[in-house]
């Protein structure tokens, strides 16, 4: 049975770059998780907001 061998080979710069690809992916998904607790707070304030309207109440966002 052939093993494949693909059209490429690993070097140290495509490792550098993954690693570099690697680190950025990470904090992009910290700083989601830092911004999270406050997009839902806006977004349950926001729906708040339209309940009370449809029922014909007013509340402002301050």
């Amino acid at each position: 049975m052939n093993t494949y061998q693909p059209p490429y080979k690993i070097t140290p710069k495509i490792l550098s770059l993954v690693a570099q690809i690697s680190e950025a992916v990470a904090g992009v998904a910290i700083v989601e998780i830092q911004n999270s607790p406050q997009l839902r707070k806006q977004n349950r304030i926001k729906t708040i907001t339209g309940t009370l309207a449809i029922e014909g109440n007013t509340l402002s966002l301050e």
